[in-house]
């Protein structure tokens, strides 16, 4: 016999205080913290308890008693329900208030490291329609509204492209208007969509790996160049030709698309960096453009994705760094090779290491077609490529400029710089936790002695931080 499920309590007329980690607010009831998705701190509502533990809960608002008056009102349709710019019901403003305390909070807790004055968060000067990239997933399973269940209607068609549902890894929410990226990415989705459902395609589905569409890419530049990837399992070759007649009714459509791009995909996940793109039309790449520095992009280079604020952080990254001309740069986790490309003019040579290979050779082309003869690039895992070997072999370097993933650095890459003790370290880093964690570990031989956050994503909660240390 099944055991029944432990009702959870409803917490009544509670005040938001304060706003807490990935774009939640937060309460406290009690010795309870509370943590809640999609209110700003004070406002007054009933919480129903969906998963509690000995010293904090998660809950959802299920009315509202007062609204603050910091609050903003969402101007997207899908908010509250893709999952996606949590904090469009708090003004930007106040979001980069928090922002700002979100990196104090972590580099004083989890760091311990002396501190000095953070300076006042960057922001950016686009709130909407600010990035260059997103990536739409074609599925059979379209997520229905919490209104669209309880009005009891039987839709007929069940197919949508869009965005994943959190917490539902087979269902896609339909996207009518994203306010992320320029609207023709909008245009270029929605026709796609209807062309499909007018043509009777299949979707995929992520649970039985069936059905032909799969991924739509879409990147724009400051160049005003386009990019569009379409992403397609084929297995018969009646699949092939539908996908050409897709690819052709885009090209027709926009014009203005300079690289139109395919991936046959048959795997288990949409991954590309092992997969042929093949061009249909156009190029087989963008660029990005910044200080009259020309920058490849391909369909596997990662490129920040919010390009004004881009230039912003790396200016406030070039500062830092100090560069007279005489020194040795290395350039972790380069990417393309856009920040070792911007300070090689000030530098007398610029080492960057990247792990995908198709992004190190996009990095080679960005000082060939800029003149820059100064940099060498290297493909591979940071903490195999970093060695002491490495360091004896190249040089010690004089600035070491690192902007790792996520995750933040690896203990060898920490102990490889430790080693190669240069004078400075400039530490770029999208997430503060994990760069806290690492410069706690910095510490024996470094300080801190100037802190940037940059905000390089609004109505998210995530945010850039530039750190400077110097020998001690």
């Amino acid at each position: 016999m099944a055991r029944k499920k432990k009702e959870l309590p409803l917490l009544e007329k509670v005040t938001i205080t304060d706003v807490a980690a990935e774009g939640k607010a937060l309460a406290k009831v009690n010795d309870l913290v509370v943590f809640v998705p999609y209110v700003v701190p004070g406002d007054v509502v009933d919480l129903q308890i969906k998963r509690k533990k000995n010293h904090y809960a998660e809950a959802v608002a299920v009315n509202f008693h007062e609204y603050s008056p910091k609050r903003a009102v969402p101007f997207c349709q899908h908010y509250g329900v893709c999952g996606g710019c949590k904090w469009q019901c708090l003004p930007y403003d106040e979001q980069i208030k928090y922002k700002q305390k979100q990196v104090t909070d972590n580099l004083v807790r989890i760091g311990k490291v002396e501190l000095p004055e953070i300076s006042p968060i960057l922001g950016s000067a686009k709130t909407e329609f600010y990035r260059n990239k997103l990536e739409f997933t074609f599925s059979d399973k379209r997520w229905l509204t919490e209104e669209e269940v309880k009005a009891d209607v039987k839709y007929d068609q069940m197919n949508a492209v869009g965005f994943h549902i959190p917490g539902a890894f087979d269902k896609v929410l339909a996207i009518e208007k994203c306010w992320l990226q320029d609207d023709i990415s909008n245009q270029i989705r929605n026709a796609v969509r209807d062309y499909a459902y007018e043509h009777n395609y299949s979707f995929f589905n992520l649970r039985t790996q069936e059905g032909m569409l799969r991924n739509l890419m879409i990147r724009t530049s400051s160049t005003g160049e386009l990019m569009v990837l379409l992403q397609c399992k084929i297995t018969e070759e009646s699949e092939m030709e539908q996908m050409k007649q897709l690819l052709a009714f885009i090209a027709d459509k926009f014009p203005q698309i300079t690289s139109l791009l395919y991936v046959v995909n048959n795997k288990c996940n949409d991954t590309i960096n092992d997969l042929d793109v093949v061009v249909f039309k156009g190029n087989d790449h963008i660029f990005e453009e910044m200080e009259g520095l020309r920058f490849k992009i391909g369909p596997k280079s990662f490129y920040q994705t919010n390009s004004e604020q881009a230039y912003t952080l790396y200016k406030v990254a070039r500062n830092f760094v100090g560069l007279t001309g005489n020194e040795l740069v290395y350039d972790l986790y380069t990417g393309t090779g856009t920040i070792a490309n911007f300070v090689s003019r000030q530098a007398k040579k610029v080492i960057g290491i990247e792990y995908v290979p198709e992004a190190i050779e996009d990095a080679r082309v960005n000082s060939e077609i800029n003149h820059i003869t100064n940099t060498l690039f290297y493909a591979g895992d940071m903490k195999d490529i970093l060695t002491q070997e490495f360091i004896n072999e190249h040089g010690r370097p004089d600035v070491i400029i690192t902007d790792p993933p996520r995750a933040g650095m690896h203990n060898d890459v920490i102990n490889t710089i430790l080693f190669a003790e240069p004078e400075r370290i400039v530490y770029v880093s999208c997430n503060p936790a994990t760069q806290a964690r690492d410069l706690s570990l910095l510490d024996t031989k470094y300080k801190v002695v100037a802190v940037q956050p940059v905000d390089m994503f609004p109505h998210t909660h995530h945010v850039e931080n530039v750190v400077l240390l110097e020998r001690r």
